[in-house]
């Protein structure tokens, strides 16, 4: 390197892409995409592929494609089956000033890292989420794809984002409120380990933004299409937040918690009731009370729901 081209090296934001995946093919659009964006100037990418499978099944399709992508590709098995040991796989190999993280099931827009990057200088944000807009297919019931039931974007509260998700995110990793903050292994395989892990960085300080223009798209496929997916994940979304709730209480301000928790439950049952014959407000209302459902089981300490990886006789959703 050159005195004249050193500056210019030096000067460039350096962003890691960092992609989880566990035995998906849908993992080459995903990387497809992020060659096609639109690279942010001055911006030095490079992709990470974390392989959560127990067989490096994604490494060599990972290195197949790195000789079309325009960026940097680094690929690391980090079995297995549970996805907090490949977040926090990219958490351990990422050296750039962001980490941005995306699944490996989605496709990003063009815009979508610069965005994010737009983001964090206009807040200093330490974390920025963006939207995940759900993709249905024809076959999707017509109440689900009016109610838009699987996209995903923040939840304010008192004009605060307090905790988020791993979809669509970007972590400015010069923030100390990130120095050493890891992803939990107990909730690798149930899932809400992303909410747990921005929810603590909040509690920490830590400010989350959003760019609304930050756009990934999600397909939903069949199995997912349905009301029996969209429970399941409901409770276990008010499992992970009953849990933190409860980790935060005292006696009494958990049965505070557990009394409006009832009172949300008795309200959504009243909702759904209202609106019998008008199938996406009347399923909108029993998912929301599935969700508190989930949060009084929190409350109570009923462990979170496997989701992920295989689930071998006696899995209970820790990692080995």
């Amino acid at each position: 390197m050159t005195d004249e081209t050193r500056p210019e090296q030096e000067s460039k934001v350096r962003v890691d892409i960092c992609v989880c995946t566990y035995r998906r093919p849908a993992l080459e659009d995903a990387l497809l995409s992020i060659a096609a964006m639109r690279a942010p100037e001055r911006a030095r990418i490079r992709i990470v592929v974390a392989d959560n499978d127990d067989v490096p099944s994604a490494r060599d399709r990972t290195y197949r494609l790195a000789s079309n992508l325009p960026f940097e590709v680094s690929y690391v098995h980090c079995p297995a089956s549970n996805i907090s040991i490949a977040r926090n796989a990219c958490l351990d190999l990422a050296t750039g000033d962001f980490l941005a993280f995306v699944d490996d099931d989605e496709t990003v827009s063009p815009d979508w890292l610069a965005e994010l990057l737009r983001c964090a200088a206009d807040t200093g944000a330490e974390a920025v989420l963006g939207p995940v807009r759900a993709v249905y297919g024809e076959d999707a019931p017509s109440w689900m794809r009016r109610g838009d039931f699987h996209s995903t974007r923040p939840v304010w509260v008192d004009g605060e984002i307090h905790t988020g998700y791993t979809c669509n995110l970007l972590l400015n990793r010069s923030s100390p409120r990130l120095a050493g903050r890891r992803f939990n292994l107990a909730l690798g395989r149930t899932g809400g380990e992303d909410t747990e892990y921005l929810g603590r960085l909040h509690q920490a300080g830590g400010r989350i933004a959003y760019a609304p223009d930050a756009v990934v798209f999600e397909p939903v496929p069949a199995e997912r299409a349905g009301f029996a997916w969209l429970a399941k994940r409901r409770f276990r979304m008010g499992q992970t937040h009953g849990r933190i709730l409860s980790e935060k209480a005292g006696g009494m301000t958990r049965a505070r918690h557990m009394g409006l928790v009832g009172a949300k439950l008795g309200y959504c049952a009243a909702v759904a009731a209202l609106f019998l014959f008008n199938a996406e407000r009347r399923n909108r209302s029993i998912l929301r009370g599935i969700l508190h459902a989930g949060v009084m089981g929190g409350l109570f300490g009923i462990s979170e729901i496997v989701q992920y990886g295989d689930q071998p006789a006696g899995a209970h959703g820790h990692a080995d």
